[in-house]
């Protein structure tokens, strides 16, 4: 039997399944809820701390939100922000909203003032559920909003925090309200395709937007990662990452809640702490993001390294430089490396552990059935999509990098909806026509990946991150791989510099310290000259006393490029390429002058 063979016989039961999804069938979330906790009431949904909630002390609460919101008059299609950090009733807020088919918009918890401002402008809600450890955040933009809200306090319980003027506190208001499920005449109306959540973008490249994520796609994430881990009621899910933003809050939960699992849920990650929580709630599964694996091996060596029952992880950003150690150190069996977006309409998932890969559809047969993904020819200089004589892009030759895009359907089915922002403008910007053929529509992913001879699609860069220097395109992922194997730099971040009176942009690194690690620059040029091409060596060096990330690890880079190399914004340490001296050697006031006046060559 072929590779692609066994790979489809395993899928069609799932993929029968998921195919039963559709934007207008009536299934919700809370009416998996409400199954599941009917089916295995005692059983544990969601350990936290020492607390433990059964899917039906869950479900009972949900209720009584549902019950709350009813008596405020909220309804169908009405929006609650939702300011809170990981904890059970983050979960049980939201999904209590749901059964009245209100849409919960899910606030960043890492951002405060402008963006904060922004964000809760943009959800249109009336309606603030503020988690009481927020208190501050929500406090630097109170006074600022357009458009007033009304605050419901939600106090963390064993907690003692002064409510804010004019907050009304929330854990009173649930204290007397039912704990029945609603009856099925109030989701009469409401449909798969309904809107269920509003996610935020991660904001690195401007102010957030609000993702639409509906009931269908959260029901349809589910049961494709039930499958695709093999989840069981025995697993636990070891879930470190925020609720607000789709891999925690969505994929983990979905699959816990659809599996019938158990959701193991940390108030943040902490790396010198991971360990002792997987160990302590038995966990068989986690999610990671970005630079999290790489937070994890930065912790000293412990005999008790292997010391768990996790069978896999699943998540997306572990770079192949790690890939190798992190499983090895670690002792985890399957790593299933996948690719996606909150707002995107394009999956791919690596179900064979091969190292850096972000999945393959196995059969070239199976391809156009499975598969939504196509790959064109990306202009990085001019930043747009070269057109052929017909006037349709240029798909991509095995090897080549492109634009990842994914087709969206002509005709109203789950595979390749893209369900786009709360803003049609912001929506639109996302769509490129007229691909392979007149009149077709894609979502323009913003990620630049390769596929090899045998189908492996890689991740490249984002879109911007990717710039030319000397006439070459540089990979700053490329540049970042190869600099790892440098002793002493951890969480490195490359990008480019514009440099006046030059064209295209320098290569610049930031990176933290390995512990003491001291920067040598001579060694540094020694390593760069023999591991990479000159036009992508670095020209300059920043080095951070603390990395710069998103909530959801990921390295910003908007702040860093801005500040270039300015001796006079930045105090960190410095340093600049000098090939006669054949070292790289501090940028003083002095070299940063020559650079502007075009007296040093670089």
């Amino acid at each position: 039997m072929f590779e692609g063979e066994r790979f489809l016989l395993r899928l069609l039961p799932a993929f029968r399944r998921l195919k039963s999804y559709t934007p207008g069938s009536r299934l919700t979330v809370a009416d998996v809820l409400e199954q599941q906790a009917a089916r295995q009431a005692g059983r544990t949904f969601i350990a936290y701390d020492d607390r433990r909630v059964s899917y039906a002390e869950h479900n009972a609460e949900a209720n009584r939100v549902a019950d709350w919101a009813r008596g405020l008059g909220l309804e169908r299609g009405d929006v609650v922000a939702l300011l809170m950090e990981n904890r059970p009733e983050y979960l049980s807020r939201w999904m209590g909203l749901s059964k009245l088919g209100v849409v919960a918009a899910l606030m960043n918890t890492h951002i405060s003032g402008r963006t904060l401002q922004a964000a809760l402008a943009t959800s249109g809600a009336r309606h603030l559920i503020l988690g009481s450890e927020c208190a501050d955040s929500f406090a630097s933009v109170a006074e600022e909003l357009e458009t007033p809200l009304e605050v419901w306090f939600d106090e963390e319980p064993g907690t003692t925090v002064g409510r804010p003027e004019g907050a009304q506190d929330l854990v009173v208001a649930l204290r007397e309200r039912s704990t029945t499920n609603p009856a099925a005449s109030v989701r009469d109306g409401m449909r798969s395709g309904d809107e269920l959540l509003y996610i935020y973008t991660s904001g690195t490249t401007g102010l957030p937007k609000a993702a639409r994520f509906s009931h269908l796609r959260f029901l349809y994430v589910g049961a494709f990662s039930v499958w695709a881990q093999r989840t069981r009621p025995e697993d636990v899910q070891y879930c470190a990452l925020p609720l607000y933003h789709t891999a925690g809050g969505v994929i983990q939960v979905a699959t816990a809640l659809q599996g019938g699992a158990t959701l193991a849920l940390a108030r943040r990650f902490s790396a010198s702490g991971f360990w002792d929580d997987v160990r302590k709630y038995e966990a068989t599964c986690f999610q990671y993001i970005g630079e999290f694996c790489r937070y994890l091996l930065s912790q000293p060596p412990s005999a008790r390294d292997r010391e768990h029952k996790l069978r896999l992880a699943i998540g997306n950003g572990l770079r192949p430089d790690i890939w190798g150690e992190f499983q090895e150190r670690f002792g985890i069996r399957q790593i299933l490396e996948f690719y996606g977006a909150t707002e995107g309409n394009v999956t791919l998932v690596n179900f064979e552990n091969k190292p850096g890969s972000v999945g393959r559809i196995p059969s070239r047969l199976l391809r156009p059935m499975l598969s939504n993904a196509g790959l064109v020819h990306f202009d990085v200089e001019t930043e747009s999509h070269p057109r052929g004589g017909d006037g349709l892009c240029v798909p991509c030759a095995p090897g080549e990098v492109g634009e990842l895009l994914g087709k969206i359907p002509s005709k109203e089915i789950t595979q390749g909806r893209f369900e786009g922002y709360t803003s049609a403008e912001a929506t639109e910007q996302k769509i490129l026509r007229d691909v392979f053929k007149e009149g077709d529509a894609w979502f323009r992913t913003g990620d630049l990946l390769r596929q090899d001879a045998k189908g492996f699609y890689y991740f490249m860069d984002r879109i911007g991150d990717t710039f030319r220097w000397k006439g070459e395109n540089v990979s700053t992922q490329e540049v970042a791989e190869v600099l790892s194997g440098f002793p002493g730099l951890d969480l490195i971040n490359v990008y480019g510099v514009e440099v006046l009176g030059a064209d295209g942009r320098a290569g610049m690194l930031a990176y933290v310290p390995q512990g003491d690690a001291v920067f040598d620059g001579v060694a540094f040029h020694t390593f760069v000259s023999e591991q990479l091409p000159s036009y992508a060596a670095p020209v300059f060096v920043r080095v951070l006393p603390e990395p710069d990330v998103t909530g959801t690890f990921k390295l910003r880079k908007v702040d860093l490029q801005r500040e270039g190399f300015d001796v006079t914004q930045i105090s960190d340490p410095l340093w600049v390429r000098d090939d006669a001296a054949q070292a790289y050697v501090p940028l003083t006031a002095e070299r940063a002058g020559e650079i502007a006046a075009g007296q040093r060559r670089l």
